[in-house]
């Protein structure tokens, strides 16, 4: 049978990269996982005990689309707790994962054709599955004067349909400010075109608070997830904010496209809100992991980056190293046992020279990651 020219997305590599250090595992090797960006962590206990005592109640079907009432309202009130922002839950949908909030957002906001402003480096998810819904994605080259997120000149008279931003950013981990997202913002709104802000990372801050667009708008699309900083990635349930004449239009969508979310896992997602001492002793973690990362990287000969603001990661400038990013990340784990992202995976044009570390692990492996990676460079 035939094949659809959409479906020519571009693998994720660093799941091959994932591919790879499992083969290495299956021979016996210890590999230290540095690319994947998935919490060492599992879901909070008090989220598991809530889903035990459901299914023991009821059967757990269907939910209505847009998800459950009690979980749409905790959401809002979050936004209070966190931003000082009062959201009405009527505007908050419950997705399958952020990727479920993507392509709801993807579909309700633009045509065959539009084209939608993306940061380069960035998630390569938004690139294909853009592609997939026939949009055009414009990667939009950052700075590191600019601390690798975007900013207005970058698309000045680009006739863009939507900007899609993310702070903190995969895989830089830098924020934009308020200042910083009040001028995209405007500049987006000032082409006619939609704002569309990924928070997946939001609570993995360090120094200072992320600024959620909210804040600044009611004129956006929000998307977010109970992936990192609530642990729990295989369960595949997110939300989106959206304006209150949107909430028709994606609930239509959402009706078709996947029924609802998971119901157990939004069961958990409810319960998972209130486990803050849990959630907060995964950030001691994370901190910890941060700071011996940007220190131990240095020591390594990885000295090229702008430290993380949030979420988990380095992304680091290796052309003094390579001109092939993906060959040394094989080579790294090949040498080191220690997995790697390759840019590649966040910038097709400048990926080449960049290689992405994770320090989602515990401490223990981290700090015997950064032990390899010294004993490899100094090899070279």
């Amino acid at each position: 049978m035939r094949i659809s020219t959409r479906s020519q997305v571009d693998p994720f590599i660093v799941m091959d990269v994932m591919q790879a250090a499992a083969a290495a595992e299956a021979e016996g090797r210890h590999i230290i996982h540095m690319e994947v960006g998935q919490p060492g962590t599992g879901a909070p206990k008090g989220a598991s005990a809530a889903l035990t005592a459901a299914m023991e109640q009821n059967a757990l079907g269907y939910t209505v689309a847009l998800g459950l009432p009690a979980l749409r309202k905790r959401i809002a009130q979050m936004y209070g707790e966190w931003y000082n922002v009062d959201l009405d839950p009527s505007r908050v949908v419950i997705t399958s994962g952020s990727s479920g909030g993507f392509i709801l957002t993807f579909t309700s906001l633009f045509d065959t054709g539009d084209r939608v402003g993306i940061g380069a480096p960035g998630y390569p998810s938004y690139r294909q599955i853009l592609k997939a819904l026939d949009l055009t994605p414009v990667d939009l080259p950052t700075s590191i004067e600019n601390r690798l997120q975007p900013v207005p000149s970058d698309f000045a008279d680009m006739d863009l349909q939507g900007l899609l931003v993310a702070s903190p950013g995969n895989p830089t981990g830098t924020m934009l400010d308020h200042g910083a997202m009040s001028a995209l913002i405007d500049a987006t709104h000032g082409q006619g075109a939609s704002f569309i802000s990924d928070e997946i990372y939001h609570g993995i801050e360090y120094e200072k608070k992320a600024v959620t667009a909210l804040e600044i708008t009611n004129d956006a699309y929000v998307i977010n997830s109970f992936s990192k900083y609530f642990s729990m990635t295989g369960w595949r349930v997110g939300w989106m904010v959206v304006p209150e004449d949107h909430v028709r239009v994606v609930e239509r969508i959402a009706q078709n496209m996947f029924i609802c979310a998971p119901h157990a896992s939004q069961v958990a997602a409810l319960a998972a809100m209130d486990c803050t001492a849990e959630l907060e002793a995964n950030m001691d973690v994370y901190r910890a992991n941060r700071a011996m990362m940007v220190t131990g990287l240095r020591e390594a000969g990885f000295t090229s980056f702008a430290p993380p603001d949030g979420a988990f990661y380095v992304y680091a400038d290796v052309s003094s190293l390579t001109t092939d990013s993906r060959e040394l990340a094989r080579d790294i784990l090949n040498k080191a046992g220690v997995a790697v992202t390759p840019g590649l995976d966040f910038d097709p044009v400048r990926g080449h020279q960049t290689l992405r570390f994770s320090y989602a692990r515990s401490t223990q492996d981290i700090a015997e990651g950064l032990g390899r990676l010294k004993a490899y460079m100094a090899a070279r």
